[in-house]
């Protein structure tokens, strides 16, 4: 039985592994609302203990997610090479490693005496070990190459290895500041959106970009050619006069990127130019670039058909996606919590085979349970918020039936908040906390993004599709289950797009009708995929063919259940609080469908349903 904890950077969680089977598994940010949450994961290592029956003396070792001694090595060298820059950052940052966190191991036994009595060692693996071991040991392949690409551990940025067996070889390192992660984190900075948040914006705004227009070359070449030389192996070196994060408070040195690239930094929330747009696709390109060469340098170096990703920039599921249809390996599996939080089950694995030597279970198709990895709530749970907030509801004794009767209700234009089972793992909904939609409404992407989610309009939102169906929607001939691969709608269910010079803002671009399944095709006539499969998610699938029988389309829009600056919601209450704060017309938990009491008749009490209120 062994703990994984990752903690104190960003998205702090707990995961638990028990006979090498991962028993649960969640983000601290879940219980306390306070998104990426990087306070010690006291609440989630509870659960976990809770959700397999044990205390905290009964658990065999604690492995934290990174070494905390090389790490500070890694800061004092920074700041000296760097000297006299970065003084303000050293006085910020050294007096609370020197008091905290360089005796990480008592800081460490110091909270979980808070949880039980601890009678167990406290192993500490390199950060890029634990992203090594989440994406190798959960995977179906008994051998495989190894990719991680994030912002930093201890020195390394990126890692190639090999896993065989309970061993995972780490073969080649990437040192900081050289960093793939770190390079689209700067560009996610100078674009206006959050740093270790915002990553994802900078993908979707990415297409908005166009393509062979003089600037979006231009931009290509001045980052080729000034901030990043990319080798043929896939590392890369940076042009540190360009970059503050080393040692400052702050990404980029913006003095000389506007010089560079003759825009300034944008001002969060502030209207988005066609420049923007352009230099997101630049760096998105070139981050495939980076990607392409360094996977392709581990097919050559570890002889290995299939491939396994994880660290922050494995959640590039545009990348994902080229990189799959290159052909480069066989097979590739992707860790669904690729990035800091997913450490924390790294962690836990690797402890387990690597420290423990533990023989290796191979699952099939993963051991991940779908992500389905958090805690699941009972019908009395959903029965109180009835009582407590005097909520209008029906109950349905047959599951079936509900489905029937919420597919027609997305049908009719409505949107749904469906709160299932366990709770996901990792920063995507996969259909158990997910709000949903028809995928064939035109007017549903711009309802979800301005209504629901209270986030920019400009955002794509993903389709899930029956396993079964994915080939007659999308050109992707793999599942997956995690939404983390891009691929075009098929090109018979596309439409023409007829935008004219003067359509040049982000809004009048936007909402033009581009296939048959407009709210989940983005403007490159893309979408990121979530394939359901009835065994991984028998409910959600269940949902989604109910929807296909009335509709003929086995495609929902799948969007995370919660708003703007919000985590995912966790708990029942959290998920009536959402439904009740948004303009959500129907709220689903378990069996019990909630309706809002200004609702219209049709709207109304279902056939075979039970009132209650």
């Amino acid at each position: 039985m062994v703990l994984g904890i990752s903690a104190f950077y960003h998205d702090s969680a707990a995961a638990l592994v028990v006979d090498g089977r991962i028993i649960a598994a969640a983000q601290e940010e879940r219980f306390t609302r306070k998104k990426h949450d990087a306070a010690f994961p006291s609440n989630a290592i509870n659960y976990v203990l809770e959700e397999a029956g044990l205390k905290l003396d009964e658990v065999s070792s604690v492995v934290f997610y990174e070494k905390p001694f090389i790490k500070f090595e890694r800061l004092l060298e920074t700041y000296h090479a760097f000297a006299p820059k970065g003084l303000s950052s050293f006085i910020t940052a050294i007096p609370v490693w020197i008091k905290e966190k360089l005796f990480m191991k008592k800081l460490l036994k110091d909270e979980l005496k808070n949880i039980g009595k601890l009678n167990c060692p406290i192993w500490f693996p390199e950060h890029h070990l634990s992203h090594a071991a989440s994406a190798f040991f959960p995977s179906p392949f008994e051998e495989a190459a190894i990719l991680t690409i994030d912002g930093v551990g201890e020195w390394a940025t990126s890692t190639i290895g090999k896993g065989y067996g309970n061993q995972i070889e780490v073969l080649k390192e990437l040192h900081f500041p050289h960093s793939v992660g770190l390079l689209y984190s700067a560009f996610t900075y100078y674009s206006g959106f959050r740093v270790n948040s915002g990553e994802y914006k900078l993908m979707g705004l990415a297409p908005y970009g166009i393509e062979k227009s003089a600037q979006t070359l231009e931009f290509r070449d001045k980052i080729l050619q000034n901030l990043v030389d990319i080798r043929d192996d896939g590392s890369i070196l940076l042009n540190m006069d360009y970059f503050e994060y080393a040692t400052g408070l702050k990404m980029t040195n913006n003095k000389k990127w506007e010089a560079l690239f003759g825009i300034p930094p944008r001002k969060p929330e502030s209207e988005i130019t066609q420049a923007y747009m352009n230099l997101s696709l630049a760096i998105q390109q070139v981050t495939e670039e980076i990607v392409l060469k360094m996977a392709n340098h581990a097919r050559e170096i570890t002889g290995c058909k299939n491939l396994v990703l994880a660290g922050g920039v494995a959640l590039n599921c545009v990348a994902n996606g080229k990189l799959l249809k290159e052909g480069s390996f066989e097979n590739i599996w992707i860790q669904p919590a690729a990035g800091d939080a997913g450490g924390a089950l790294g962690a836990a694995l690797a402890g387990w085979y690597i420290g423990l030597e533990k023989p290796r279970i191979i699952m099939h198709p993963d051991a991940m349970a779908g992500s389905l990895l958090g805690p699941e709530f009972s019908e009395k749970d959903a029965a109180r918020i009835i009582s407590r907030y005097n909520a209008k509801a029906s109950y349905f004794n047959d599951f079936n039936e509900l489905c029937h009767q919420c597919a027609r209700l997305l049908a009719e234009g409505n949107v749904v908040g469906w709160f299932q089972g366990r709770m996901e793992f990792g920063p995507r909904a996969l259909g158990n906390r997910s709000i949903l939609g028809d995928a064939r409404n035109p007017e549903m992407q711009k309802k979800l993004n301005l209504k629901i989610k209270y986030r920019e309009g400009f955002r794509p939102f993903a389709p899930a599709v029956a396993e079964e169906s994915s080939s007659s929607f999308f050109d992707l001939q793999k599942p997956s289950p995690y939404m983390l691969l891009v691929a075009p709608v098929n090109q018979s269910r596309c439409y023409a797009e007829n935008i004219t010079e003067a359509d040049n803002t982000i809004l009048k671009r936007l909402y033009h009708l581009r296939s048959d399944i407009p709210a989940v095709t983005h403007i490159d006539y893309s979408a990121r995929i979530q394939t359901v499969n009835p065994e991984a998610n028998s409910k959600f699938h269940t949902l989604i063919k109910a929807f296909g029988a009335q509709t003929g389309c086995d495609v929902l829009v799948n969007t995370s259940f919660n708003v703007r600056g919000e985590p995912i919601v966790c708990s029942p209450a959290d998920a009536y609080r959402c439904f009740m704060a948004t303009e959500m017309d129907v709220l689903v938990i378990g069996n019990y469908l909630f309706l809002k009491e200004d609702q219209p008749a049709q709207v109304g009490i279902c056939k075979g349903a039970k009132a209650l209120d």
